[in-house]
C-alpha cells in the first residue's frame, strides 16, 4: 500500500489551531479571577502590559517563520538553532511536559464544573472524576490516531462552537452594562495608591499569561501548512482575535456587578455574571460553553504536544522511536508517550489539594522557558544581522521587538517564583535520559562543556525539588 500524501492545513485551519489552543478554560473564570485581585484600572494596565509583551512574542514567531522557513518544528527548533542541541532538547521537553500538565488542568476544570450536576466529581480530582477523565483521555487518543487532518477539522469545528457562547456573552453583558457600576469598580480600592495598583498587577500577570499559552500553535504545525507564510499570519490573527475577546469579557464584567460580589462568584464565574444580566438560563449557557471550550482546547493541545516530540525525534534531538508514524501519518509513538504522562499526572491529582491551580501555574512556568529561548533566538538573529542582508531598517525593528520579548519573558519567569522553577527541574533533570539515548543512537558526545554545566544545575535543582516535596517544603 502506498503512503498517503502529506496532509496540508489552510490558513483557517492554522488560525483555528492557534485560537483553539489559546481559548480554553480560563476565559470562563476570568471575571472572578480578576475581581479577586484587582479593580478595573489594574485590569486595564495588566492587559496593556501582558497583551503588549505577548504581541512582541507573537511578532517574533512571525519573523522567525519568514526568516527561517527551514526550521519547521516550531518552538524547540529555534532554541536548538540558537543555543545548541541540549537547549533545544530542554525546550522540547519543557514545552511537552508543560503541555501535558495543561491538559490535566482542562480535565480538572471540566469535572469541577460538572460537579454542580454530579457532586461526586468534587474539585475535579476525586476518584470518579479521574476515572471519567481517563476514559475521555483515551477516547480522544484513538480519535487522533485516525488522522491529524481529521483531528484538525474537529478542532476547527470545536473552535467555532466555543467562540459562539463567548461572543453572545459579550453582546448580552454589553446590553446590561451600567456606567455607574463601571465607575465604582474603577480603582478597586476606596483610595487610589500606586502600591495598591502594583499589588493588583502582580496578582494578575501570571493568570493573564496562562490564557496566551498556545500562541505558538501554528508554528508547531508549520510542516503541515499549505503555504509557509500562513504560519506567521495565523499566529497574529489568532492572537489579536483572542486578545480582543479576553479584554471585552474582563472589562465589560466590571460594569455588571460590584467587584466584591464578582470576586465571590464560583467558577465558571462568567456564568454568574451572565446570570445577573439575563437570569438563570445564562449560567447554564456559559457552563455548556465551557465544556465545549475545554474539549476543543484539549484536542488542540494533544495535537501540539505529540507533534513536539515527533518533530524533535525527526531532527534527532529525541530518541528515534518517537519519530514513528502510523498508516494515517500520525506521530503515534509520541502520542502514546504523551497520553501516558497525562494519565500519570491525572493520577497525581488524587494527592493534591488544589489540582487546577497547581497544573495551571506549573504549565505556565514550564512553557515560559521555551518562550524565552524563542525570543532569545530572534534577538540573536537581529543582533548579528543574519538573514537581514541589505535591510537594516527591518533589523533594527526586529532588534527592538525581540529585545522587548526577551525582557518580558525574563520578568514573567521571575514573577512565577522559585517554587515552580524548582518543581520544573523535577522534569528537566530525569527527562535528560531521553537526550542521552538520542545521542548514543547517533554515536555523538553527550554534552559539550557548557551543556555539562547546564545539566549539573538542572540535576541539582531536581534533587532539591524531590527533597522539598518529601520534606514538605514544597507541596503539590
Amino acid at each position: 500500500m502506498s503512503a498517503s500524501p502529506p496532509q496540508k492545513l489552510s490558513l483557517w485551519n492554522l488560525t483555528a489551531l492557534v485560537v483553539g489552543s489559546m481559548l480554553g478554560a480560563w476565559v470562563f473564570s476570568m471575571p472572578q479571577g480578576f475581581a479577586r485581585v484587582t479593580g478595573l484600572f489594574g485590569a486595564i494596565l495588566g492587559w496593556m502590559l501582558v497583551g503588549g509583551g505577548m504581541l512582541m512574542l507573537a511578532l517574533v514567531f512571525q519573523t522567525l517563520a519568514q526568516r527561517k522557513p527551514q526550521l519547521d518544528a516550531g518552538v524547540y527548533s529555534y532554541a536548538q538553532a540558537g543555543f545548541g542541541d541540549y537547549m533545544g532538547f530542554s525546550s522540547a521537553l519543557g514545552y511537552w511536559a508543560g503541555s501535558c500538565m495543561g491538559n490535566v488542568a482542562y480535565f480538572v476544570l471540566m469535572k469541577a464544573t460538572l460537579a454542580a450536576i454530579i457532586p461526586a466529581f468534587g474539585d475535579g480530582n476525586s476518584v470518579s472524576a479521574v476515572l471519567v477523565s481517563s476514559i475521555m483521555l483515551w477516547t480522544i487518543h484513538f480519535i487522533i490516531l485516525r488522522g491529524v487532518k481529521k483531528a484538525a477539522v474537529i478542532n476547527t469545528v470545536a473552535t467555532g462552537a466555543k467562540i459562539i457562547p463567548i461572543f453572545l456573552f459579550i453582546v448580552f453583558v454589553a446590553f446590561g452594562f451600567k456606567a455607574d457600576m463601571f465607575a465604582a469598580n474603577f480603582w478597586g480600592e476606596e483610595t487610589f495608591s500606586w502600591k495598591g495598583i502594583f499589588d493588583q498587577l502582580r496578582g494578575t500577570v501570571l493568570a493573564m499569561v496562562f490564557v496566551f499559552l498556545g500562541i505558538e500553535g501554528a508554528s508547531v504545525y508549520s510542516r503541515y501548512a499549505k503555504r509557509r507564510q500562513d504560519v506567521g499570519i495565523a499566529t497574529i490573527l489568532g492572537f489579536v482575535g483572542v486578545l480582543c475577546m479576553l479584554i471585552l469579557v474582563t472589562i465589560l464584567s466590571f460594569g455588571v456587578m460590584p467587584q466584591s460580589e464578582m470576586a465571590a462568584l464560583r467558577d465558571p464565574s462568567m456564568a454568574g455574571v451572565l446570570q445577573a444580566v439575563v437570569g438563570p438560563w445564562g449560567a447554564v449557557f456559559v457552563s455548556v460553553g465551557l465544556l465545549i471550550s475545554v474539549l476543543g482546547a484539549y484536542l488542540s493541545w494533544s495535537l501540539l504536544t505529540a507533534e513536539v516530540l515527533f518533530s524533535a525525534a525527526h531532527t534527532k534531538v529525541m530518541p528515534a522511536f518517537l519519530g514513528r508514524e502510523n498508516k494515517n501519518k500520525v506521530p503515534a509513538a509520541a502520542l502514546w508517550l504523551t497520553n501516558i504522562l497525562v494519565q500519570f499526572f491525572l493520577l497525581l491529582t488524587l494527592l493534591t489539594e488544589k489540582p487546577f491551580t497547581l497544573a495551571k501555574e506549573l504549565t505556565t512556568s514550564m512553557t515560559l522557558i521555551p518562550y524565552l529561548l524563542v525570543a532569545g533566538y530572534g534577538l540573536q538573529l537581529a543582533w548579528i544581522g543574519e538573514s537581514y542582508s541589505g535591510n537594516e531598517r527591518a533589523r533594527r525593528r526586529d532588534l527592538v521587538i525581540s529585545g522587548v520579548a526577551v525582557a518580558f519573558a525574563i520578568v514573567l519567569v521571575g514573577a512565577g517564583g522559585l517554587r515552580y522553577l524548582v518543581l520544573s527541574a523535577a522534569v528537566y533533570g530525569p527527562g535528560t535520559i531521553l537526550f542521552v539515548i538520542a545521542r548514543r543512537e547517533q554515536g555523538k558526545r553527550i554534552f559539550t562543556p557548557g551543556e555539562w554545566l547546564i545539566f549539573l544545575m538542572s540535576a541539582m535543582s531536581a534533587i532539591l525539588a524531590v527533597y522539598g516535596m518529601v520534606s514538605g517544603f514544597f507541596t503539590i
